[in-house]
């Protein structure tokens, strides 16, 4: 089975494999945005090689949230977009010049929302190896390649907690050297993982 096929037959399976917000119980979220999420979208891409990457951003330290964090290309959804995946698009497009033509979409995984009241939807796509990336100076401060067995494994998921706005939260961390992916960006690919564990 080829990976294009393993992930479309994991993207099929309705269950949703674990909430969103800081790997956590997303039930105070409701409480905290009565008026429901903003929708944003983010694009997943993996690197179609014999051993496959996944292409993650380093946020430019001058942006006004989440600076200095690592995420996937991606943001809220605008009034023109024609749903989650032309957003994600858009978005990996502005943010490291990534051509829409040269993503090959194979669907969206579970939605996730955030303490900061957004509900993302990851739409995951294969990109060429050879695929020529311009950072956006303003946004991002570095690309780079994570291995998809190295994101996918369980065993390099660690669970931790801390202090926010008077509760303890929970979110996973991910580390790759010396890049700390968490929160957010990490919870979405653990729902990944956990999709495709059970797909043989």
């Amino acid at each position: 089975m080829t990976l294009a096929e393993r992930l479309r037959r994991a993207l099929e399976d309705g269950v949703r494999h674990a909430d969103g917000y800081l790997g956590g119980d997303t039930r105070d979220l409701a409480q905290r945005y009565p008026q429901g999420f903003t929708p944003a979208a983010v694009l997943v891409p993996i690197v179609e090689r014999p051993e496959p990457g996944v292409l993650l951003t380093l946020r430019n330290a001058a942006m006004r949230q989440h600076a200095g964090q690592i995420a996937f290309p991606g943001g809220r959804m605008d009034p023109g977009d024609d749903g989650p995946v032309a957003a994600a698009l858009r978005e990996a497009e502005e943010e490291i010049g990534l051509p829409r033509a040269a993503v090959q979409v194979i669907g969206t995984a579970d939605r996730y929302q955030t303490g900061t009241g957004y509900e993302v939807t990851p739409v995951i796509g294969l990109i060429a190896p050879d695929t020529a990336l311009v950072p956006h100076p303003g946004e991002v401060a570095d690309i780079f390649e994570v291995p998809l067995d190295f994101l996918l494994d369980p065993r390099n998921h660690g669970r931790h907690a801390m202090e926010w706005e008077g509760r303890e939260r929970r979110y996973f961390e991910i580390m790759w050297n010396d890049r700390r992916i968490w929160g957010a960006t990490a919870g979405m690919i653990v729902n990944l993982s956990r999709r495709l564990a059970t797909i043989a």
